[in-house]
């Protein structure tokens, strides 16, 4: 148990530092073979935040534990709107902007909907996750198109002139160090978190749920909180609600590419609409502050509520069975 617990601390610290250095590594050469600067930050950027999620699914799925790669995306998504924008706008008022309301948030809630059909049959298959897949290709077409009309960049200033100023055979280091450390400590959290749901009786399901998605959800914590004291405010909610899409869509298909998943109901029955809740919630505080312009403290303190509420849920639920 001892060195489980080790494995899991271990593991997720190296995660979510491997996880930095890789997507720094990979932003750089893509920028040294000629790729504009947007279409990194689109791209490697966006989708390097859920390169954790990514790598312990993977990991998870080939270990024969793919519920807890699927309760990884889900519980990530939870954790984002719920924790990560609830602290963010505790920490700092979030200025709320438009387009967010008129591309962003209604494609989050559309994913989000179309994951919960593929998971309907209580099945996660490979046709499943090549919707989901095909879902990413839409996606990012649309964000695309967004960002072109707007011009805006994707990634703040200080993380923009790292990336620049990295030469190519350090862009190169980071990159393969990074890919190969994400794999070991995936490796190490995964089978850690496993060991401890065997030793408690807890299931995949809820490991991936709360420990593994609160770790793997640490990057966007720490990302979005920086983001709000340096008073870029759209770069900390951009940043949550692109990686909620990216969870879904290429998160969340991992273990259907790899073998058909049987999914356990829970997931579908309690914590899919509990996504689904948060994500229109998030929407509706949109709405509700659109006319002060910014999402503040008494809408942090609802979203945080309503992930402790969750949490406690599945506490209780895990006491009692």
């Amino acid at each position: 148990m001892i060195t489980a617990l080790v494995a899991v601390l271990i593991g997720l610290v190296v995660l979510v530092w491997s996880a930095d250095k890789f997507v720094l590594g990979a932003a750089a050469t893509a920028r040294r073979l000629g790729m504009s600067p947007l279409l990194v930050g689109l791209t490697i950027v966006s989708i390097g935040t859920s390169a954790p999620e990514l790598f312990v699914s993977a990991v998870a799925t080939l270990d024969g534990a793919g519920n807890l790669a699927i309760g990884n995306a889900l519980g990530s998504n939870i954790t984002n709107i719920g924790l990560v924008l609830g602290i963010t706008a505790l920490v700092s008022p979030i200025p709320l902007k438009k387009k967010l309301l008129r591309k962003e948030l209604p494609l989050l809630l559309l994913v989000s909907i179309l994951a919960g059909l593929t998971l309907a049959d209580l099945e996660l298959s490979y046709i499943d996750s090549i919707l989901l897949l095909a879902g990413l290709v839409a996606a990012m077409y649309i964000l695309f198109q967004e960002s072109d009309d707007s011009g805006e960049s994707l990634v703040d200033e200080d993380e923009a002139a790292a990336i620049e100023s990295l030469s190519t055979k350090m862009a190169v280091f980071w990159l393969l160090l990074g890919l190969v450390c994400l794999m070991i400590s995936s490796k190490a959290l995964v089978w850690g978190a496993t060991e401890i749901a065997r030793s408690f009786g807890i299931s995949d399901l809820m490991i991936g749920l709360t420990i593994v998605a609160i770790g793997t959800s640490l990057p966007e914590l720490a990302a979005s909180v920086a983001s709000a004291l340096k008073g870029h405010h759209d770069i900390a909610i951009g940043n949550v609600i692109g990686s909620n899409i990216f969870n879904l869509l290429a998160v969340m298909p991992v273990p259907g590419l790899i073998a058909t998943v049987a999914v356990e109901p829970m997931a579908l029955y309690r914590d899919l609409p509990v996504m689904l809740a948060l994500t229109l919630a998030l929407l509706v505080l949109f709405i509700l502050n659109r006319r002060s312009g910014v999402m503040g403290r008494f809408s942090g303190s609802l979203l945080g509520l309503g992930y402790l509420g969750y949490l406690t849920t599945l506490f209780m639920m895990t006491s009692n069975g």
